[in-house]
């Protein structure tokens, strides 16, 4: 795909995911949820939706229910500067509440949420200790770069 498709490409999946993103927001507010709360899920949700599915190749949001590793398990851990191991695991629950209020409308299947839902039990350990090496491995190069000051 060249870029200018591409580009027009994601353009039209970011208009599908407001509508989206909508949906999702009622759908919090109808589970009584506090202002601050629904507005942590939907920037967790819209960074992933917006930014990872689109980041490689243009994705509808329904392709996010079989891509959660390599997001929680590497790029937001690389590319998120507000990443932790806190905030990898509020990323899970806001996605699976995400996938649940799809769900709900039909918009995926259930064999999708249940496989996301698998896999983010599944590699919720690992993707934390992913993070901890990556927390680590900053940290030696800050003590690093000390030295050399």
């Amino acid at each position: 795909m060249d870029y200018e498709k591409y580009k027009a490409a994601v353009e039209a999946i970011k208009k599908k995911n407001a509508e989206h993103i909508k949906r999702y927001r009622k759908w919090l507010e109808g589970k009584k949820l506090t202002a601050t709360t629904i507005k942590r899920h939907i920037s967790n949700v819209e960074f992933y939706i917006n930014e990872y599915l689109n980041y490689y190749d243009a994705q509808e949001a329904k392709a996010g229910c079989y891509c959660i590793d390599g997001y929680l398990g590497n790029f937001f851990i690389r590319k998120a500067m507000w990443s932790s191991c806190a905030q990898i695991k509020a990323n899970g629950a806001s996605i699976k509440k995400f996938y649940a209020s799809m769900l709900e409308i039909g918009e995926i299947e259930e064999e999708d949420y249940r496989n996301l839902c698998d896999e983010i039990k599944e590699g919720m350990e690992e993707w934390i200790e992913k993070m901890r090496r990556h927390d680590e491995m900053l940290g030696e190069i800050d003590m690093f770069e000390d030295l050399l000051d």
